[in-house]
């Protein structure tokens, strides 16, 4: 029992030393745990001081940088303010001394200003007197001479005018003839240099057109059964059709280059196409003239284009285009009268005058010849009206009007075009007569025919050998077709001077047509 005890109570004991033991032993550590944080606390206390002082010292230091750098951008600062008050100063002393200067010559000047009034009183003062001692003398040399002052005048001019008549006058003519030299020489100076400046080739307008075929079978097609294609052809185009051995060609014969054209045109569509009968024939014609109206219309724009001309009017490009197919003397009016406005306006850009307006009237001078074969009226009367009609300048008209002479020119570009029109005529090879006269007898030829009542149209084919007249059916039957081929033929003996004979053949032809739907 003891025993148990005296364990319990060693237990106990050792219990208690060992609580003990462990609490000092924490105590102990406790203790070194709060020196060690004190000392750390300490060392980061004075590491903290160091560093304080360290920035305070770089802080410092900076301030005292910044300070002097201040201090020194401060000076540079007041030594430029002190420049710029010194230059102000220095300014402001000029500008006082400029504008007493300013002052002094402007009283100077006021000074000047009116002594020279105080002269000009006294000149004018003295001027008077001198006047006056003037009319006393004139006054009294006319009591002296019994004349008056343009009595006298006139006679001493009357006295200088006899004796220098005879040199005037030779002097004067001695000018002419120096001059009319000298315009002489330069005019051919001047129509030489043109025609050199302004060269084109001459080509002759032919009456015939040789048309190529693919094969001679194609001419049978062409001609037709019984011969009725090639006599609608002839019909429609007013040409004439000539067949003969000429391999793979047949030729198109006709005064009028239009119609020869159309024709061509029209056999070339016909032979592409392959169909070739009297319907398809007029068909094709048709659109071939609708066609030649562009070409037409494209052939004067290109005619402006070339010459740089602008602002026609669309009837007059038409009426240009159409000038190709018309001739003067073998030569092609259109060509012509490009060559005529290039030529006008090549001497009047060497005049000094206005080589638009040479141009113009240059290419418009013969436009009157697109339409003299269908309106009566020269060509000239006819070309003025259409400038006129279409508001051309009033130097063109005159330029129109006076190329050959039928009325007097009103300006040199009239001259001009007159002169370069007789240039484009005179050229070796342009103009060919016995060709107009040919055509002028067939257009006489159709003309004769046109004037009769029921005629349609006409065309002389044959080289004139031959008149074909085409009648209104509607007008002219079957009896009354042999009274105008005698009327047209006496007509023909009475009024034209021809060679040989000429055959009339009248036509008349009724087509009814009905349209099925």
């Amino acid at each position: 029992m003891n025993d148990v005890v005296i364990s319990i109570l060693l237990v106990l004991v050792g219990t208690f030393v060992g609580i003990i033991g462990t609490i000092i032993v924490n105590y102990i550590r406790g203790i070194r745990i709060n020196k060690s944080a004190d000392l750390m606390l300490e060392k980061a206390r004075k590491e903290a001081d160091k560093v304080k002082r360290d920035y305070l010292l770089e802080a410092k230091e900076e301030a005292h940088k910044i300070k002097v750098e201040t201090e020194k951008e401060i000076k540079e600062k007041k030594a430029e303010l002190k420049d710029s008050e010194d230059r102000l100063i220095t300014r402001e002393n000029n500008m006082d001394r400029r504008d007493q200067t300013l002052q002094n010559r402007e009283q100077m000047l006021e000074e000047k200003e009116n002594n020279i009034i105080n002269k000009q009183r006294e000149i004018q003062k003295e001027q008077e007197k001198v006047e006056e001692i003037k009319n006393e003398q004139v006054t009294l040399l006319e009591k002296i001479s019994g004349y008056s002052k343009e009595e006298a005048k006139k006679l001493i001019m009357k006295k200088v005018e006899e004796m220098m008549s005879l040199e005037i006058a030779s002097y004067i003519k001695d000018k002419e003839a120096e001059a009319e030299l000298e315009v002489d020489k330069k005019s051919k100076s001047l129509l030489v240099e043109s025609m050199q400046k302004y060269a084109s080739d001459v080509a002759n307008e032919q009456t015939v057109t040789v048309v190529a075929l693919p094969n001679d079978e194609m001419k049978g097609r062409i001609i037709g059964r019984e011969g009725r294609n090639i006599r609608t052809i002839e019909s429609v185009t007013g040409v004439d059709l000539i067949i003969d051995d000429t391999p793979e060609a047949l030729v198109v014969s006709s005064f009028d280059p239009l119609r020869r054209e159309i024709a061509r045109l029209t056999i070339e569509n016909l032979v592409k196409d392959g169909r070739i009968h009297p319907a398809r024939i007029e068909e094709v014609y048709d659109k071939t003239t609708k066609e030649m109206h562009n070409k037409i219309l494209e052939m004067g724009n290109n005619a402006l284009f070339e010459l740089g001309i602008t602002k026609v009017d669309p009837a007059l490009v038409e009426l240009l285009g159409r000038l190709h197919f018309r001739t003067s003397y073998g030569q092609n009016v259109l060509q012509h009268s490009i060559e005529v406005a290039n030529l006008a306006g090549i001497m009047a850009g060497e005049l000094g005058e206005n080589v638009n307006l040479a141009k113009r009237a240059g290419l418009l001078h013969d436009i009157g010849k697109a339409i003299d074969h269908e309106v009566e009226g020269s060509h000239v009367d006819l070309g003025s009206e259409l400038a006129t009609k279409y508001g051309e300048n009033s130097t063109v008209i005159n330029a129109i009007e006076s190329h050959h002479g039928d009325k007097p020119a009103t300006s040199v570009i009239s001259n001009l075009v007159a002169i370069a029109d007789a240039l484009s005529a005179s050229r070796p090879g342009a103009r060919n007569d016995s060709l107009e006269n040919y055509v002028k007898r067939l257009q006489d030829l159709e003309a004769i025919a046109n004037d009769i009542p029921g005629v349609q149209s006409t065309f002389a084919i044959q080289a004139g050998r031959e008149l074909r007249v085409i009648v209104k059916p509607d007008e002219v039957d079957d009896l009354q077709s042999f009274k105008v081929a005698r009327d047209i033929k006496n007509r023909i003996e009475e009024q034209l001077q021809y060679p040989g004979t000429i055959k009339v053949v009248v036509v008349r032809e009724t087509r009814v047509t009905e349209e099925a739907k």
